[in-house]
């Protein structure tokens, strides 16, 4: 029997009336872990949800999927999943007792404590990076040792009460790392082929939920060592796609040059998509980059207001975002240009030069990307406001980062299905773990913004919204769904 059964959580799925969108990205975390682990000496079970067949919200779908797992079981998610996951490990210690089991990835980041005194059928919490912890994790759970000895995790005492060993410290040299053990998996079944170039920003953007899981530290991969694995992929599978979904790829002109170099120096023909930064951006790296294959650019702008982009820590200007951004959609085939609303702070004077600003680069050919504001419980905005405010849930408007595939989306709404509501249970019940799924002032802040951007087409006009009132159906419910 292996030692330890991995499991992915991590699925891109949506509902858009009767139509189910799906689409199978890599899943590097739980690759990275294997290649780890069988590095040691010890055997993996690897297990991508996201190949299921099925409903993959159906409990007992999902415990089918499990079936014969090993002694140790690691279920990694991020936090649209955390609900679920905490429930689908509730769900294997009823059929399989004798396991432990680990809850992984980042969807649990800053709310260890609270997990493990509310949900005593997690064993153990792993915090960080994964790759030295759950090698050490394996090893004292198979031979009965003493958890205290494992850096990176919480986990709870026989007598209940939460424990945290101190964080680990980052792995210094990621071109030491084992590359991800793809022979785990058939290639040929994923339409996304992501790739990690660095690990961490230093930007201590007061919204981001990322940065803080590095500890707003930050490594990269060599531009040798990341075009090595691309040629692997390339040779091996006929990728010829990648997807850099690291926030720091842009991290200094140097490294860029240098990467795009290596492209060109390999000789393959492949296309790229990258975020980059408008303060570390300019028009000769942008040049470079379309040159060896970058088809996509994505830029976080977060706001068009100077003051909002200062309280939020963003590190640049609005002039340097109109400087920067119609530049890159004169050289790239597509730019997108994310931004973040529904901030507790943000007057709708601030909105208006969000939506000024997204309307501008819409005409330049940008792909515009509004997200409502999610308040993760890691994020410094959600720790400065959370004893300020009053959280409320709105089932019919949730953040687009918290989607969890259990809503089906209909127009500028989502709907609930009566057979997945115990699923939002949870969240309605555990506000201070799930903070992300509730909003701030829906009344005066939230729906007053969104009845902007559906006016102006960056979000679709609500099923069966009044023409003459401009009023979502389901405004008059808001004020019933308040949950703390």
């Amino acid at each position: 029997m292996p030692d330890i059964t991995l499991v992915n959580l991590n699925m891109l799925f949506m509902r858009y009336g009767e139509e189910i969108e799906r689409e199978n990205h890599v899943p590097l975390g739980c690759l990275y872990l294997t290649s780890a682990l069988e590095a040691a000496g010890l055997t993996v079970d690897l297990r991508d949800y996201q190949m299921v067949q099925g409903d993959p919200f159906d409990m007992n779908v999902f415990l089918a999927f499990l079936e014969n797992p090993a002694p140790i079981i690691g279920l990694s998610c991020m936090a649209n999943l955390l609900p679920f996951s905490i429930l689908a490990l509730r769900a294997i210690k009823q059929r399989w007792p004798d396991r432990k089991v680990i809850l992984g990835g980042v969807g649990s980041k800053s709310v260890e404590e609270l997990i493990l005194h509310r949900f005593p059928w997690v064993d153990v919490i792993g915090r960080g990076e994964g790759e030295v912890t759950i090698v050490e994790l394996v090893r004292t759970l198979q031979s009965g040792g003493d958890l205290a000895r494992v850096n990176g995790i919480s986990w709870r005492d026989p007598d209940g009460s939460a424990r945290h060993k101190p964080d680990r410290a980052r792995i210094a040299d990621l071109d030491a790392m084992a590359c991800p053990a793809f022979g785990k998996i058939d290639l040929q079944r994923y339409a996304g082929y992501g790739m990690m170039t660095s690990r961490g920003c230093p930007y201590p953007c007061t919204f981001c939920s990322v940065a803080p899981v590095w500890g707003w530290q930050t490594r990269h991969r060599s531009a040798q060592n990341i075009v090595q694995e691309m040629k692997l992929l390339h040779d091996s599978a006929g990728v010829d796609l990648f997807l850099f979904q690291d926030e720091f790829f842009v991290s200094g002109k140097a490294q860029v040059m240098d990467f795009c170099h290596a492209i060109k120096n390999s000789g393959m023909k492949i296309e790229w998509k990258a975020f980059g930064r408008v303060n570390l951006t300019d028009e000769e790296m942008m040049r470079a980059m379309a040159e060896v294959g970058c088809l996509e650019i994505r830029f976080g702008i977060e706001s068009g207001s100077d003051r909002i982009l200062k309280l939020i820590k963003k590190g640049f200007t609005a002039a340097e975002v109109m400087d920067v951004v119609p530049k890159a959609a004169e050289i790239f085939p597509r730019v997108d240009a994310f931004y973040v609303w529904g901030y507790p702070f943000e007057t709708m004077d601030d909105f208006s030069e969000s939506v000024f600003q997204m309307v501008s680069f819409r005409s330049m050919g940008a792909r515009i990307l509004p997200s409502l504001l999610s308040l993760l419980p890691q994020t410094a905005i959600y720790q400065e406001w959370k004893d300020k405010i009053k959280l409320e849930f709105c089932p019919w408007l949730l953040p687009e980062f918290v989607f969890t595939g259990h809503e089906v989306c209909r127009g500028g709404e989502v709907e609930i299905p009566a057979k997945y509501r115990a699923y939002f249970e949870i969240i309605l019940q555990n506000p201070d773990i799930f903070p992300g799924f509730f909003h701030v002032d829906l009344q005066k802040n939230v729906l007053p913004k969104l009845e902007m951007l559906r006016e102006f087409g960056f979000y679709p006009k609500a099923p069966g919204e009044d023409e003459t009132t401009k009023t979502p159906r389901h405004q008059e419910k808001v004020g019933e769904a308040a949950a703390t």
